[in-house]
């Protein structure tokens, strides 16, 4: 339509996780725009006006008063925008189907094939629980390490 050669965005490992990154990115921004504007209109005024009689630039109320008042929603939000990024198989499903030559698979599509192409129930039943295992571990490492730097 433009002008130019087509692009095959499946042909090559490269270019085929880089479409089902940049779609998943397209799925997970209204959610994290909802939870920024939500924590944003939260900040009292109050905050930024004794910040600026400080003598406080712009840039010193984004670093010491936006950021940190952010903090509270946005890393739940992280923490969920990362487990769902790790389970994203409906994205990679329906995008690529793990081509080419699985390129693209994940630990969730891995357990979807073991499941239902190599009918392996049990198996893919025990492969899922420990996702879980690894999804859990890192969400309670995440609030750990959140936690001990609210005090910094």
């Amino acid at each position: 339509i433009f002008g130019g050669s087509p692009v095959a965005w499946f042909d090559s490992p490269l270019t085929s996780f880089a479409t089902v990154l940049a779609t998943n990115g397209w799925l997970s921004f209204p959610f994290m725009m909802v939870v920024s504007l939500g924590a944003l209109q939260s900040i009292p005024s109050d905050l930024y006006e004794a910040a600026r009689v400080d003598g406080a630039s712009r840039w010193q109320q984004f670093r010491l008063v936006t950021l940190p008042s952010l903090k509270p929603a946005l890393v739940p939000a992280v923490i969920l925008s990362v487990v769902w990024t790790f389970n994203m198989f409906n994205i990679i499903y329906l995008v690529s189907e793990g081509q080419p030559g699985g390129a693209t698979e994940i630990l969730i599509t891995d357990a979807y094939k073991i499941a239902f192409e190599q009918y392996r129930y049990g198996y893919a039943a025990a492969y899922a629980t420990v996702i879980f295992v690894i999804l859990l571990i890192y969400g309670t490492w995440q609030n750990r390490v959140t936690r001990a730097s609210e005090g910094v």
